[in-house]
């Protein structure tokens, strides 16, 4: 199976690793000093799950090099979808399928108009880890899973080769037959999360543990359930219960990505997260005070630290 993954930081490069060594055909379209280590050195995955160290590593900045690939899973940044869909088009054939991994929950139809409906599928990624210098990421903890699916709940087969080649791989995947809602239940947790930890510049551990914190991580949750559910979204009747699951559950230095990138005085994706939760509920008339205050206090920092 050839994949390409497109952007490789924690998500891409974690993910795009694991398949490598499992004998999957994987090239990595990137850029930069990260691009440049990868091909010196190879990539490696470190933390805890153990060390994979892919050497060599097949990596370019140039889609037409690789052609048409079974597989593309689609990590870049939410403000990039656009122009990295335009770049990706050398990389997408008749039966190619394309799979945001990204934050958020519109990447899909944003890249429909630029790659086609019968391309995009949908995708979640859940794994937490990142670069910490050029060719090198760190994962927090040992959870790793992918769900992907058709939007019209068909079991195709190049879903259900991927399938094998994630299990064979050694990590969590799931061919889902309800890929829309699975899209929510993550954006329930990160819009919530990312802003919760941007805004206090805590951990998940440290923000659990307080009973002060806990009746607005239900609010907030309770929010973002109100408006999907506004949009027509089937969700579970115990999605919260989940939702305080996952925290429960999690790494306790575990932090989102967003909040990661704000510390680093970094652009954050916080438009297309709790701002765009703020959207929704303002188009279908639902109240989401909770996000609406914590966007409101970290729009400031959106293209990085304030001057």
């Amino acid at each position: 199976m050839r994949i390409a993954v497109v952007g490789a930081g924690g998500v891409g490069g974690g993910f795009g690793a694991a398949l490598a060594k499992a004998g999957g055909d994987v090239t990595f379209i990137a850029r930069g000093a990260h691009l440049a280590a990868m091909k010196s050195k190879g990539l490696r995955i470190e933390g805890g799950r153990g060390e994979t160290h892919l050497v060599p590593t097949q990596a370019t900045d140039d889609p037409k090099a690789v052609g048409p690939v079974d597989i593309v899973l689609f990590c870049v940044k939410l403000w990039d979808v656009e122009s990295a869909g335009q770049h990706i088009k050398p990389l997408v054939g008749p039966n190619t399928a394309v799979i945001p991994l990204q934050n958020g929950i519109d990447a899909p139809e944003r890249l429909i108009p630029i790659l086609g409906k019968q391309a995009v599928m949908g995708g979640v990624a859940q794994i937490s880890a990142s670069i910490v210098e050029p060719g090198v990421i760190r994962q927090v903890g040992t959870f790793m899973r992918m769900l992907f699916g058709e939007f019209d709940g068909a079991k195709s087969k190049r879903g259900e080769e991927l399938l094998a080649l994630c299990l064979k791989a050694g990590f969590d995947a799931v061919l889902s037959e309800q890929i829309l809602t699975e899209l929510w239940m993550k954006f329930i947790l990160l819009a919530t999360n990312a802003s919760m930890m941007s805004l206090t510049r805590q951990p998940i551990g440290k923000l659990r543990d307080d009973p002060d914190m806990r009746p607005h991580f239900v609010a907030a949750y309770r929010e973002v359930i109100d408006v999907g559910r506004a949009q027509g979204v089937t969700l579970p009747p115990d999605t919260l219960d989940k939702m305080l699951a996952f925290n429960a559950g999690a790494p306790p230095a575990m932090k989102a990505s967003m909040a990661l990138d704000l510390e680093r005085g970094n652009r954050i994706e916080l438009p297309w997260l709790g701002g765009k939760v703020v959207e929704l509920g303002r188009r279908a008339g639902v109240p989401t005070p909770t996000h609406a205050l914590m966007y409101a206090a970290l729009k400031p920092y959106v293209l990085g630290t304030p001057a």
